[in-house]
């Protein structure tokens, strides 16, 4: 895995707890930290996780057989 799907996975976690945390206790913790939802870097924010979202698209998509060498050479070059 390379920095950029590692960073877009980050992204997305921090997304899903985002979400867990408006369903369960309604409460959104990053526009709670940037200044409300209209405030521009909340907005950003949820943008790069949007973003993100789509990148790790790629990731669900891409064949076995390649995360597999990825893994192995990853291994190799520890």
């Amino acid at each position: 895995m390379n920095g950029l799907q590692r960073t877009a996975l980050a992204l997305v976690i921090i997304g899903a707890i985002n979400w867990g945390l408006v369903g369960f206790f309604q409460f959104d913790l990053v526009a709670a930290i940037f200044g409300g939802q209209d405030a521009a870097l909340a907005r950003i924010v949820y943008g790069l996780v949007g973003l993100s979202g789509l990148y790790c698209l790629t990731l669900l998509f891409k064949p076995s057989h390649e995360v597999e060498r990825e893994d192995r050479v990853e291994t190799n070059r520890v």
